[in-house]
């Protein structure tokens, strides 16, 4: 059947979006100690880098969720919950996400100060949240925010025959929004969306002239001497 118009130009529409069931905002601050960091090749000279080469000062890191993985719902358990003395099924989720850090450091002012990459270490947290996340229903984690900082860097010299290495101790703080949403179509009324106006192009502008400078051209003495002579 055709739907009608309604007044002021509404339809009944058919889409198809998420239902939200459950939405939290929550943060998360956690520490690692990164060991054994081998210092990389000089990028310039392509020489192995030493403690004496580094600033140890300067020491810094990148934290980014994994590109395979990066988050894996691992289980959801039903638990009987009390809310406003209502008894209601809600769901126990565990969550495993997957993390990358990298460390980069700075060179000594001889060496150019150039910033250098010492290497990337994947590490792994959970967690477990209270959702109504019934089965069926999807669990996603945005992150609102991702940062880190160290916290301390030693480097370690090695031996003739050994890389130096440095060992840090990596702050991590994270704000994450996790939703639990199910695929839904919805019957809504609603007006259709227009296009804008088209913006008009600016007229083309007028010719102008260069300023002038009648005072020193033309020779207005000598034009006139000129004209008495004539």
């Amino acid at each position: 059947m055709k739907a009608e118009n309604l007044a002021g130009g509404q339809e009944l529409l058919c889409i198809n979006t998420e239902k939200v069931y459950d939405w939290i905002l929550n943060e998360a601050t956690f520490d690692l100690t990164l060991g054994d960091l081998e210092l990389p090749l000089n990028p310039i000279t392509g020489d192995q880098l030493e403690c004496d080469d580094i600033d140890i000062d300067t020491v810094t890191c990148a934290v980014a969720p994994t590109e395979v993985d990066p988050i894996v719902i691992l289980d959801r358990v039903n638990q009987e919950f009390v809310v406003n003395g209502a008894e209601v099924t809600l769901q126990l989720v565990s969550i495993r996400k997957n993390f990358e850090v990298t460390v980069f450091v700075d060179l000594i002012p001889d060496l150019g100060g150039a910033t250098v990459e010492v290497g990337t270490v994947e590490f792994t947290r959970c967690e477990q949240v209270i959702l109504c996340a019934p089965e069926g229903t999807d669990v996603d984690v945005t992150y609102t925010d991702l940062d880190c900082f160290v916290c301390t860097a030693v480097c370690d010299p090695g031996t003739t025959t050994e890389v130096d290495e440095i060992d840090v101790t990596v702050t991590v703080r994270l704000c994450q929004s996790i939703q639990s949403t199910f695929d839904v179509t919805l019957e809504i009324v609603a007006d259709f969306c227009q296009p804008r106006d088209i913006l008009p192009f600016p007229p083309c502008p007028a010719p102008t002239m260069p300023e002038q400078c009648p005072v020193v051209f033309p020779n207005t003495a000598g034009n006139g001497d000129n004209g008495d002579n004539g």
